[in-house]
């Protein structure tokens, strides 16, 4: 897990990772998007590992529709893989210390996410 990519973050449900997928935060990922969620203007994504936790909040792109991946995006660009766009965190901002953890595939994330509007 490099978590280095300065635009993107993303959660994806592939069991493995390459060292291309440098906005990947989580695999094997375990998620269900709600409609609701997708109606939204504002979320703020919560990311806990080992007792450590830290955020992103960004507007939410309504025409996501993807079940395998959730990309998170800096920038305002549209794909249906894209929950969140003109997000304040990318990969790179994350907590370092959840990402060494997370490097141990003992260790799991709990992801949050939560409406703001």
């Amino acid at each position: 897990m490099l978590a280095t990519h300065q635009a993107t973050l993303e959660f994806t449900k592939d069991k493995d990772l390459t060292k291309m997928g440098d906005c990947i935060v989580g695999v094997n990922a375990d998620f269900n998007v709600p409609k609701e969620m997708i109606k939204a203007k504002k979320i703020k994504v919560t990311v806990t590992c080992g007792g450590i936790s830290d955020y992103i909040t960004s507007d939410v792109n309504q025409g996501f529709s993807d079940g395998h991946e959730i990309v998170i995006r800096k920038s305002g660009f549209l794909s249906k893989r894209t929950l969140g766009i003109n997000a304040d965190k990318a990969a790179i901002d994350i907590d370092r210390r959840i990402i060494e953890k997370l490097k141990n595939p003992d260790n799991f994330a709990m992801v949050n996410i939560e409406v703001l509007d």
